[in-house]
């Protein structure tokens, strides 16, 4: 019988589907990367999904994420995923965390609850964290390296991060995770080197909205990347596709 999952099922089979269906993943950040994550998750069939996130749409989010439109400016982004998650599937049980995730807000969450954990922060204490929790609570992880300032979305890769290379962000990850015994953490990188960005004299709001962003996350310094909306999405896509597959232990090449 058909239904929303038909072609799905087609590749992945009735008990794989099912397996997804049972399934509770939670997803940290659902920005650039993260909300393309969360799109693919519910199309995919997860029966569960956790979303975590207390920004608000702003306009500089509408060139590239995919709950900002000028309809949603302003909203809670989790708000905003909740309306269209359930507006896709609507069996999909979904669970809202308006937080900033940072050690000092892990106390809020149990892991041990969770399939899976997607981490798709921009903050090394926050992801730090994120690893050390899945550690101690033995769930999954894969985790998100920089996206912005690239242009060149054929040029990510899955790997394991001590096998990284280019990306600033999975060498300081690097670092901190060897600190702390950690001896692998699957990520999505880019092998880019970042371009370097073009300067304009005039702050604009939407500017001035995320130098506000970067001083609520404690770094008030820290440069606004450069992005578009043909590369976060891209590293999205395929971290949510890592997360199915594991989830059902699918291997292509078997096939």
């Amino acid at each position: 019988m058909e239904n929303q999952f038909s072609r799905t099922s087609l590749i992945f089979g009735q008990a794989n589907m099912e397996k997804l269906a049972s399934a509770r993943v939670i997803v940290f950040g659902v920005g650039g990367v993260g909300g393309f994550v969360v799109e693919a998750l519910v199309r995919s069939g997860i029966g569960a999904i956790d979303i975590v996130d207390d920004d608000v749409v702003c306009e500089s989010n509408l060139n590239r994420q995919i709950y900002a439109l000028h309809s949603t400016l302003g909203e809670y982004k989790v708000d905003v995923a909740e309306k269209r998650i359930l507006d896709i599937n609507p069996q999909c049980k979904v669970t809202k965390h308006k937080v900033f995730f940072m050690p000092e807000t892990a106390s809020q969450f149990d892991f041990k609850n969770y399939d899976y954990i997607v981490d798709c922060i921009d903050t090394v204490t926050g992801k730090i964290q994120l690893v050390m929790s899945a550690k101690e609570a033995n769930v999954p992880i894969i985790s998100s390296m920089g996206a912005g300032n690239k242009v060149d979305p054929t040029r990510f890769e899955v790997a394991d991060i001590y096998k990284t290379a280019v990306c600033p962000l999975a060498r300081v990850m690097r670092g901190e995770l060897k600190k702390r015994g950690v001896r692998k953490l699957k990520c999505v990188y880019s092998t880019e080197k970042a371009i370097k960005v073009h300067k304009d004299e005039t702050k604009t709001e939407s500017q001035a909205e995320q130098n506000q962003g970067a001083q609520r996350k404690g770094n008030p310094k820290k440069q606004v990347p450069g992005s578009n909306a043909f590369v976060p999405s891209v590293a999205g896509l395929i971290l949510a596709g890592e997360v199915i597959k594991d989830l059902i232990q699918f291997d292509s090449s078997n096939l």
